[in-house]
């Protein structure tokens, strides 16, 4: 039996998260502790106590989602000797997994997505990116629905999560035109998000300029485990090709269903989900029945966890 790690991505976040896990374990605390200190401002209290117009901006969103992950991290491998065998995450989620790999030191990381996160919504001016749900349109369907209603525009796939929900991003007109046409086309449903930014499409090019120039600076170390990236939807245990992968990972679509796919086609059969929520169990779920997901967030459910391989 493989045990596979998950980490989620943004829309995870919610006041109060890590307060009850940063009082039952030292090992969380320090997590918390040690973001503070890299930021230089306390993400843990924004985590805790809000205010939610903090949390959900997303220079702070990001951080947040990252610290809050690896606290659970780090409170399972104290308590419950944690091992693993493969890590994967959901866009930011992405940037835990290689935490927890051994790839990123949590310090730069959190830096990193902290700037990752400013530069994505600095790259395009409020209002003028969106994103929409599409659900019941199959990968080739939502490629033409884009290139259709473009106009000259940026619209494309950002988020391929499987079970016929794909995410669109790019120009917020031209998103709205697609939403428009969707059921047309043969949608069921078709939904524009509430976003500050649209993420993973060619508008936010600007953002992925600025992290490549940051991730210069920073070491990758050797992984632990592979870890599963968003960009190819392949496990990749070459430390050399991290930082091209992240850099890429900001404009490209989100291969989540087919990352899923991979881990099951690896021998994977159980998965713990680190973090805020229960998205992606949802998501690996209508994916992979043969996956059983566990979410792992408040301190019963890391104390309640059994390790037995």
């Amino acid at each position: 039996m493989k045990t596979a790690l998950l980490f989620p991505g943004q829309g995870s976040q919610r006041v109060g998260m890590g307060r009850d896990l940063a009082l039952e374990f030292s090992a969380a605390k320090r997590v918390f502790e040690e973001a503070d200190d890299a930021l230089g401002y306390a993400i843990s209290k924004i985590c805790t106590d809000g205010p939610e117009a903090e949390l959900t901006r997303t220079e702070n969103t990001q951080p947040a989602i990252l610290t809050n992950s690896i606290a659970v991290l780090r409170a399972l491998e104290a308590e419950k000797g944690l091992t693993f065998d493969i890590a994967a995450g959901h866009s930011l989620g992405e940037w835990s997994a290689l935490v927890a790999a051994g790839a990123l030191r949590f310090s730069d990381a959190v830096k990193l997505v902290q700037l990752r996160g400013k530069a994505m919504q600095a790259a395009v001016p409020e209002g003028q990116g969106g994103m929409a749900a599409l659900m019941g349109l199959d990968a080739g369907a939502v490629r033409a629905l884009c290139e259709e209603v473009a106009e000259g525009q940026v619209v494309s796939p950002a988020n391929m999560n499987g079970a016929g929900q794909i995410v669109i991003s790019g120009h917020a007109e031209a998103v709205q035109r697609a939403v428009g046409l969707a059921k047309e086309k043969g949608a069921r449903r078709a939904v524009v998000l509430q976003v500050s930014a649209p993420f993973h499409c060619a508008l936010i090019a600007p953002a992925a300029k600025q992290l490549q120039e940051a991730l210069a600076a920073i070491e990758v170390g050797p992984l632990k485990v592979p870890v599963v990236a968003n960009v190819t939807a392949e496990a990749n245990s070459d430390r050399g090709k991290v930082k091209e992968l992240l850099v890429e990972q900001v404009t490209s679509p989100v291969r989540w269903e087919e990352s899923v796919r991979a881990l099951a086609d690896m021998g994977v059969t159980r998965a713990l989900e680190l973090g805020s929520g229960s998205v992606l169990r949802g998501l690996v779920k209508r994916v992979a029945k043969e996956i059983d997901v566990t979410t792992v967030g408040e301190p019963h459910e890391v104390k309640g966890l059994t390790m037995a391989r």
